[in-house]
């Protein structure tokens, strides 16, 4: 029997690729890595084109084989997928430290950066060298052999741990469903809510209305639904989801994955000499201490919650005056703001709905990069995906096919909720076939088109798909030709969102609206009316927000910095602290967010969630540029192409922000954006 996965392929076969062919696959990949690598060390080879080169065509080859499986493993999740790609992440892990941990092909490493050869290498290959080298210290290189052994067990165990993680979050996800059959008992949701579970019941074969804990189900009740009843319901559901509280309570517990997966990083950590995890995630990070960090949230913090105690004090008050509430609690937030929203500023998401069809949209983001760098991107259907719902689309500039990417864009059963981009080629060059074109996946979960309607974003919506597709320029953009240095590959984790962030400002922009908006019915532009509205509500309880995406980050980074094995109950203590540090809205006792925070236990975010407001501040400092010189110049586009977009990982991400910015960030461009510091 052929294995696909042992195959070339320009692209993914999707159709081909079956649970069993996953581990004998990865298997035999990783078995000739090992004899391959131990060949070239055993000739004493020390040199970029002589090893280097090969290593690298080898990693590339294993990511071409297990990327796609775990592509799969978020976006068409089965048992049997699962089965196989939890068997390999073990294994994955083994062979990565164990190559990082290779004493000669860490002597062949430092061999060749001291070499005349390095110096004639150029930046790229530099920098790829360099890192590896760091990476190599970082994975225990310099440790005993014991402690080698030791660190090795505990990367495997954390890999396993974290896949775990993310299986409870979604099969919790999948096992809440409700049925709703009168009406009535939704009064409030729109239509469009309204008939996305009108049709997701059908696809069930239940009648009635059914609701589950996807996104596009559950912000409409939240936001939507008079059932207050029915809001705690889902609330305490979401927000309970793989705990040891709510519905399901117990069935798919995070609670002990957390507490080792934190105690193996703090012992991670200590092996190598850092006294937290957080110092260690620092190590290739953007920041350059844990105090500086710490100061960052701090100040951000200080700056934010008076303004957000008053945006909460305006809803409790408006909650009173209009209905007559003794009190809000967590699962009314939304739905009061929303009301409020609609007094102060006339406007709703679900008014401007309508002018944001899925299609459109897609269309206008297409249209705001072909003006800032020159790139054409159109459709092509002559490549295979894994499910009907997926587009796929070519770049091209001055008519040269450069990039591809594939756009999964609605929820549906068996998926990972949220939103990410991932690369499925990385651009190199290769040793017999030229160079290879970068190639990305983008996942959004929107709600799906309902009948003959295209789906409807809100305008929240929007503004995510145009920061995953910033990842995506990001990733597809660059002109770096090394795999380890290419794309998004090298750069320090806390500056990776400055692309994806610095895309949603377009989202804000009256010229870009023109033609990224358009009446599904009509065609007709959004109204210079509704946008006014919408401009004049764009800060509405941003310091809100702000507070809510500190508590997020607070959390993750003291988590990482305090955590004592063995210590009982650390993680909501940590969390019920900066909590009432930060906090505005008191939550309930059940509530059991920190198990279902798959960035930071499922995802590369560990003691990196404060990224998100980091790049913020990148953002909106690097936007300013273009407010000042217009937003579709360009000149300007190039420029940050060239300084941002293209680099990769080559260049050290505060000079990049310089050679584009001229200066240093300013924390204040941030909240002056936001509107929480005047201009």
């Amino acid at each position: 029997m052929t294995n696909p996965l042992l195959e070339f392929h320009e692209l993914p076969p999707f159709g081909n690729i079956k649970p069993e062919h996953v581990v004998s696959a990865i298997d035999e990949l990783l078995e000739i890595n090992r004899r391959t690598i131990g060949q070239l060390l055993d000739q004493g080879e020390q040199s970029w084109d002589g090893l280097i080169r090969i290593y690298e065509e080898l990693d590339d080859r294993l990511a071409q084989s297990f990327g796609p499986v775990s592509h799969l493993n978020s976006v068409m999740n089965s048992p049997e997928l699962r089965q196989a790609y939890d068997a390999c992440l073990p294994k994955i892990s083994e062979y990565t430290t164990e190559m990082r941990q290779n004493p000669e092909l860490f002597a062949a490493y430092k061999k060749i950066a001291s070499s005349d050869e390095y110096k004639s290498l150029d930046k790229a290959r530099q920098k790829a060298v360099d890192n590896a080298i760091r990476d190599a210290k970082l994975s225990g290189i310099d440790l005993s052999k014991e402690h080698q052994q030791r660190f090795a067990a505990i990367s495997k165990r954390l890999s396993e741990l974290g896949s775990q993680f993310n299986n409870n979050v979604l099969d919790a996800t999948m096992a809440w469903r409700k049925v709703i059959n009168d009406v009535e008992e939704l009064k409030g949701l729109p239509e469009s809510a309204l008939a996305q579970a009108r049709q997701t019941a059908e696809q069930r074969g239940e009648s009635g209305y059914l609701f589950t804990l996807d996104i596009p189900s559950y912000l409409p009740v939240m936001t939507y639904c008079e059932n207050e009843p029915f809001r705690k319901e889902m609330y305490e559901a979401f927000t309970t989801r793989a705990s040891d509280e709510g519905p399901h309570a117990g069935q798919w517990d995070n609670s002990a994955i957390m507490n080792e997966m934190l105690a193996l990083r703090t012992e991670q950590a200590h092996l190598l000499g850092f006294r937290n995890y957080a110092e260690q995630s620092l190590a290739t990070k953007m920041a350059r201490s844990t105090q500086e960090v710490m100061q960052f949230l701090g100040e951000l913090a200080a700056k934010s919650r008076p303004r957000a105690e008053t945006e909460f004090a305006e809803i409790c008050e408006f909650a009173r005056t209009a209905f007559g509430a003794t009190e809000v609690n967590a699962w009314d937030v939304s739905f009061y703001a929303e009301r409020l929203k609609q007094q102060l500023f006339d406007i709703s998401d679900e008014e401007l709905r309508p002018y944001f069809p899925a299609p459109k949209v897609i269309n206008g983001m297409f249209e705001v990069v072909r003006r800032l760098y020159d790139l054409e991107i159109d459709e092509t259907r002559d490549i295979e995906t894994w499910h009907p719902d997926v587009t796929v689309y070519n770049i091209r500039k001055n008519d040269e096919l450069i990039a591809r990417f594939y756009l999964d864009a609605y929820a549906r059963q068996n998926k990972r909720g949220g939103a990410w981009m991932d690369d499925c080629r990385v651009r190199r060059l290769t040793l017999d076939r030229g160079l290879q074109l970068p190639v990305a996946y983008l996942t959004c979960n929107f709600s799906a088109p309902v009948g003959d309607d295209p789906s409807l974003l809100t305008h929240d919506e929007v503004v995510t798909l145009f920061h995953e597709f910033g990842h995506g320029l990001h990733h597809m953009l660059t002109r770096v030709d090394v795999s380890d240095v290419s794309g998004i590959n090298g750069v320090a984790w806390d500056a990776v969102e400055l692309p994806s962030q610095f895309m949603e400002n377009w989202c804000w922009e009256a010229e870009a609206l023109e033609f990224i908006s358009g009446h599904y019915k009509t065609g007709e532009s959004l109204p210079r009316e509704l946008l006014d509205k919408m401009l004049a509500a764009k800060n509405f309880q941003a310091a809100m927000m702000t507070v809510r995406q500190l508590e997020f980050a607070l959390f993750d980074f003291r988590l990482h910095k305090e955590f004592e094995p063995g210590r009982d109950n650390q993680i909501q203590e940590v969390l019920d602290q900066v909590r009432a540090e930060v906090g505005v809205v008191k939550v309930p006792q059940n509530n059991r967010f920190q198990h279902g925070f798959g960035h930071i236990f499922g995802g590369g975010y560990a003691a990196g969630y404060y990224s998100y407001k980091w790049a913020e501040v990148l953002s909106a400092d690097a936007f300013s540029v273009f407010k000042e010189e217009g937003i579709f110049n360009r000149q300007t586009g190039e420029k940050f192409l060239a300084s941002i977009l293209e680099q990769g990982g080559t260049v050290e991400a505060m000079d990049m922000f310089v050679a584009f910015r001229g200066r240093e960030p300013d924390v204040e461009a941030l909240l002056r954006q936001d509107g929480i510091m005047d201009r």
